[in-house]
């Protein structure tokens, strides 16, 4: 990966506006290809490609939220998706970044991420005490899905009572079906191709465990991050019921060092283009000026970011 802001320092010293400018190239950290930053990155970053003259971005396959705020706050990646708890965390340097604050900012509010506890029917596994002793995937390393499955586990009491194994979204999937693990935790949108795959395996019978109980000592804890939410049994193939889920808010982050230009076309053009986002998948749907003044950015907002959502006459927190 070559470094991003040479590029983008270049790109500031034109005058004339961004879109006119040549030749800028961009990195988005995304995800695993299970998972859904994957082809939310692949979207974006065709859309970017195709609507601004000159510019050529490139989606790269990721370990997810943790590793995304790495690269961009070190300057190897451009932009970013992460969860906004992990995002919190990298830009105040708490839990995986103790003692190192990235130069962070938000560059919009995307879409709710829900925890998924997934298990099958065959285990046994009924609620969320259930997990004592079982091997439990954790979600792989470097990702933010491992960051809130430790608190979920953490507000039952559970943390030192599972076998914890830290297996990507498709991993995860792949060990359920040969047994080696018993349930996974994953952190998506909905619906999540991995959790589809696995829901509609013959034979298999899928079940979400309730756990949305987390939510006030999570909150207590670690700040007003996450919700209660649910997850729809008609999401999945053979999901008995509904299932209740702690959430929190995705973001789109950047670093500080971003040229306002820049991220103000970003932002642009994505939300000029939404219906082109859509269509590579449903969670761009969610999209909305109004969740840009809900608080859930967790991070303050990047002034390109600020003067496009100024236009549309929106204040922000």
């Amino acid at each position: 990966m070559r470094h991003p802001f040479v590029v983008l320092l270049i790109a500031a010293w034109f005058a004339a506006p961004v879109a006119a400018q040549q030749k800028l190239t961009l990195s988005i950290g995304s995800g695993g290809t299970g998972g859904v930053y994957y082809p939310l990155g692949g979207g974006l970053a065709q859309v970017l490609s195709r609507h601004v003259p000159g510019w050529q971005a490139t989606a790269e396959v990721t370990g997810g939220s943790v590793d995304n705020l790495k690269l961009v706050g070190t300057g190897k990646a451009d932009l970013g998706f992460s969860m906004a708890d992990a995002a919190w965390d990298a830009y105040s340097g708490n839990d995986k970044f103790t003692g190192r604050k990235l130069p962070l900012r938000t560059l919009m509010v995307l879409y709710p991420n829900r925890m998924h506890v997934v298990t099958t029917e065959a285990s046994g596994i009924e609620t969320m005490k259930d997990l004592v002793g079982k091997r439990v995937s954790v979600g792989s390393a470097g990702s933010a899905t491992e960051v809130m499955a430790v608190r979920v586990l953490e507000a039952y009491g559970l943390a030192d009572s599972v076998k914890r194994e830290r297996l990507s979204v498709n991993e995860s999937v792949n060990a359920m079906k040969d047994r080696k693990i018993d349930a996974f935790f994953w952190a998506g949108g909905v619906p999540t191709a991995a959790v589809t795959d696995l829901a509609a395996t013959p034979g298999v019978k899928i079940r979400l465990l309730d756990h949305a109980g987390a939510v006030e000592a999570m909150n207590k804890r670690f700040g007003p991050l996450y919700s209660p939410n649910v997850i729809p049994k008609s999401v999945y193939p053979g999901m008995a019921r509904d299932s209740t889920n702690a959430t929190v808010w995705n973001v789109l982050v950047v670093n500080a060092a971003m040229p306002d230009d820049v991220a103000y076309t970003i932002v642009k053009i994505v939300f000029e283009r939404k219906s082109e986002l859509v269509a590579v998948h449903k969670e761009f749907a969610t999209l909305s000026l109004e969740y840009q003044t809900s608080g859930a950015a967790a991070l303050p907002f990047h002034p390109g970011a600020v003067r496009y959502f100024a236009e549309k006459g929106l204040k922000l927190q």
